[in-house]
């Protein structure tokens, strides 16, 4: 029963996978005026079950992207960080004064618990992304491109070197990763808690 909801899980999100952009929109969904954008790929076009985007603001959609490709981001941390970590390979050294060593600290959820991350090193990891999230992670210049573009004028990875076929083209394989990412995560994030074995991972 724990692996026919893994998979359940797994399958309602397939569509994440899908790296190459499509303009078609699905004929069963209703017309959108966000039919065309980028992220709208193929089963399922561009799906908004909720709504979220009724209407057609613009403002709101561009603010809905930016979002899931910060939650997309994070999430490819994640996924690598708990792929790594379970394959047992950690930072060297000590994590504190007291001794605590990376590699001593558990997995998962238990890496919150008593015995894991010292409690100043989780309120440092909570302040450090804080300030990530408010004062460097963000278009402060405002010359981004669109929702997400933190080059800021000095990072550029020879961004300015793509034709405009592969800025969309690596644009859509990094909402996809993320999207996969997302749902990765909460695969693992179920799984510990179920105690069943994941291929690649193992038993959680």
């Amino acid at each position: 029963m724990k692996i026919i909801f893994l998979f359940a899980l797994l399958a309602s999100s397939v569509a994440a996978f899908s790296v190459q952009p499509s303009k078609t929109a699905s004929t069963a969904l209703k017309s959108s005026a966000f039919d065309d954008e980028l992220g709208a790929q193929a089963p399922l076009g561009f799906w908004d079950p909720l709504n979220f985007c009724e209407g057609g603001d613009p403002e709101k959609f561009e603010r809905y992207r930016y979002v899931e490709l910060k939650h997309g981001r994070v999430a490819m941390l994640a996924f690598l960080g708990e792929v790594v970590t379970r394959a047992g390979i950690h930072l060297p050294g000590v994590i504190d004064k007291s001794g605590t060593t990376f590699d001593s600290i558990p997995n998962g959820w238990e890496a919150l618990s008593a015995g894991g991350v010292p409690k100043l090193g989780t309120i440092q990891l909570f302040v450090f992304v804080g300030i990530l999230e408010t004062v460097i992670m963000m278009d402060r210049t405002g010359e981004g491109e669109f929702p997400g573009d933190f080059r800021n004028g000095s990072l550029d990875y020879g961004w300015d070197t793509f034709d405009e076929t592969e800025k969309l083209s690596k644009r859509s394989i990094e909402i996809s990763n993320g999207r996969a990412a997302m749902i990765g995560s909460l695969i693992i994030l179920v799984a510990e808690q179920l105690h069943v074995s994941l291929p690649i991972i193992g038993q959680m």
